[in-house]
């Protein structure tokens, strides 16, 4: 009998960068800003359920939170800033999930975030593993977008976002807009924020 076979099924994506992103295995050798600013900017969050004539993508939301959590941490030192804003850049190429979803999914999910993130952490200068107070302070910003984003554009009651997000102190929502853009508009917006803060890195 035939000994079976060991190769593995191909799990790496082209990127149109021209890089061959393994998504089971990624190296940050293979991951490039304009591939994660593209991916991003047409990643539709709450499954494209958002009121406007553009959806609201993960680029935007991104660039969102990073504003929050900057507020939350005035003072805070660039690279962390760098980490907020690229918290969610795995999905620029396994897409955007709502919790309840990711749940459902399993632990797989969370393993290949996980794998993904650490990757791109390295490629910009990050450790795999941020700090546990910076992880901390940047799901608070992101909780605090999510809530914005509820009520704003994805039809939710204060009511309803308060039982599932916390509902945020009045003055860091204050002067805080939802913005929906044209695609290209924030993939270079995105790609100019992650430029600027790699520059203060240094």
């Amino acid at each position: 009998m035939a000994p079976a076979s060991t190769k593995q099924p191909r799990a790496w994506q082209r990127m149109l960068s021209g890089r061959r992103l393994d998504l089971l295995d990624p190296t940050p050798l293979d991951i490039e800003i304009e591939d994660i600013a593209h991916g991003l900017a047409f990643v539709a969050r709450w499954n494209g359920q958002t009121e406007g004539d553009w959806p609201y993508s993960v680029a935007e939301h991104s660039l969102l939170v990073e504003e929050i959590f900057s507020r939350l941490s005035p003072g805070i030192a660039a690279k962390w800033r760098l980490a907020a804003l690229l918290h969610d850049a795995p999905e620029y190429v396994i897409g955007d999930m709502i919790s309840p979803v990711k749940a459902a999914v399993g632990p797989g999910y969370g393993a290949l975030d996980e794998r993904l993130t650490a990757a791109v952490h390295l490629r910009f200068g990050l450790p795999a593993i941020l700090p546990a107070p910076i992880k901390k302070a940047i799901k608070a910003a992101d909780k605090v977008s999510a809530w914005l984003e509820a009520v704003r554009i994805a039809g939710f009651h204060e009511a309803e976002a308060d039982k599932l997000f916390g509902r945020p102190l009045p003055d860091v929502l204050h002067r805080l807009e939802i913005r929906l853009r044209p695609p290209a508009e924030v993939r270079a917006d995105y790609a100019a924020t992650v430029a600027r803060l790699l520059a203060a890195c240094d």
